[in-house]
């Protein structure tokens, strides 16, 4: 009998073996052809299931916020407070340092490569980039966008300065930082729209007499 392929398991595993090499010899310049040697399977069989070299990066990128998700999802569960789950993911980043390094630099470089107006039309990858930002929004409980956006390019910057500095970056007080920045002005957001809602209130009493 001809050996069964589980076609979706086969092709996160040739994705899993993918990110070192895009890492190590860039989306540029590594081709589908090296990608399947260093595979170990013919061109045709990488072709088979990733249509373009492209394709191929955008589902890599898919594989590796879900890895990311899972891994750290069961440790942000634990946590109580907005401030606890964001020391968490900070202590992730820290203890992962060298794989975000490598993943934001190919990030850096695929953008580089595609060119901003391409990237603008590419919509596979941007209701990817947006599910991602959804996901990680709901595990740290925070409803509001733009505070996810602001801690994903806190962390992004972080990782970046390890680049051009010599200096150990203490994740742990970065992280507890921010946790009581956005924690304090959270607590303020609300206390400013308990307050309008009361005045409105005493405003629709004060009228109605």
């Amino acid at each position: 009998m001809p050996k069964i392929v589980d076609r979706d398991l086969y092709r996160k595993e040739l994705l899993g073996k993918c990110f070192d090499l895009f890492a190590s010899k860039g989306y540029a310049s590594i081709t589908m052809r090296e990608i399947a040697q260093k595979l170990g399977v013919s061109t045709g069989t990488l072709y088979h299931y990733f249509p373009s070299k492209e394709a191929m990066f955008v589902q890599l990128f898919e594989e590796r916020y879900r890895q990311t998700i899972a891994s750290i999802a069961p440790e942000l569960e634990k946590a109580k407070t907005l401030a606890e789950r964001i020391e968490i993911v900070f202590d992730f980043v820290a203890r992962n340092e060298e794989y975000f390094l490598k993943q934001l630099l190919l990030d850096i470089e695929f953008y580089q490569q595609q060119g901003r107006e391409k990237m603008q039309k590419n919509k596979a990858l941007q209701q990817l980039t947006e599910r991602a930002l959804a996901e990680f929004a709901k595990l740290l409980g925070i409803q509001d966008p733009k505070f996810v956006i602001y801690i994903s390019s806190l962390i992004d910057g972080l990782v970046l300065a390890r680049l051009y500095t010599d200096e150990i970056i203490s994740w742990s007080e970065q992280g507890a930082l921010l946790g009581k920045m956005i924690t304090a002005y959270l607590e303020q957001q609300k206390d400013y729209a308990d307050k309008t809602t009361i005045s409105r209130k005493a405003q629709s009493l004060n009228s109605g007499e």
